[in-house]
């Protein structure tokens, strides 16, 4: 064949496609199990630095049945069974209204004491936003906070993943003296308030996120919590069900 005609020239690039397509495909469908590995080790590890469990991924996937003990399905205010809590799509379930999600609660143990690690879901600036706030028992003052992003800007919205825009949830409240829940305010300025954190300066739109994000998901949670641990303003009592 002669390499100067242009026919040799398609015929080569038409063949370097399929060998390169066929490379990518053997890759990516081998690489598929690591990578599903990769992103649960990282779920776990996420769930347990929100209750202040610190370590790499590997380190928190060996960790996480010592300090979860359940994983719950939540859908109006019922449990649900047959489903697995883990592995639900959250970006799916949140575009629903509130009375149709199934919405993943954990019920963690650390020292003595009982959180409710609640998986959150939302919308930044450029993109998804999401994390995980686990709650103290008396279901009203936040523990802990992990947050991440998909796309926000460096050094602006992206900074909700750092600790220094985090630690700020710690101690906050998110029900009022009745009961009623307030969500977080997440401000300009300095905050004050029991329910107030500081925004990101220039961050406006993602730091107005986080504050929807938390509102919105809670909504699907604080009601059944409530029932669940006997709630009575102050302090509430774990009743931890058969199914783990």
């Amino acid at each position: 064949m002669d390499v100067n005609k242009n026919s040799y020239t398609f015929m080569f690039a038409a063949a370097m496609v399929v060998v390169v397509a066929a490379i990518l495909s053997f890759a990516a469908t081998n690489l598929k199990p690591l990578q599903k590995q990769n992103v649960e080790m990282e779920k776990m590890q996420s769930i347990l630095r929100s209750i202040e469990v610190e370590g790499t991924r590997e380190e928190s996937a060996e960790a996480y049945p010592e300090y979860v003990t359940s994983e719950l399905v939540i859908q109006n205010n019922e449990l649900i069974e047959g489903v697995d809590a883990f592995n639900i799509d959250l970006a799916k379930q949140i575009r629903k209204p509130i009375s149709e999600r199934q919405a993943p609660l954990y019920i963690a143990e650390k020292n003595g004491e009982t959180f409710y690690v609640i998986p959150l879901r939302g919308t930044g600036l450029w993109g998804p936003i999401w994390g995980y706030i686990s709650l103290q028992n008396n279901l009203s003052t936040i523990y802990g906070a992990v947050f991440d992003h998909q796309a926000e800007t460096p050094g602006l919205g992206a900074e909700i993943n750092t600790e220094s825009f985090q630690d700020q949830f710690k101690g906050k409240e998110i029900l009022n003296d009745d009961g009623t829940l307030v969500g977080i305010d997440v401000v300009k300025g300095e905050a004050s308030g029991e329910s107030e954190v500081d925004g990101i300066s220039g961050g406006t739109i993602t730091s107005d996120g986080v504050e929807a994000m938390i509102a919105n998901n809670l909504q699907a949670y604080i009601p059944f919590l409530k029932e669940y641990t006997g709630y009575s303003g102050s302090t509430a009592t774990a009743v931890q069900p058969d199914n783990n």
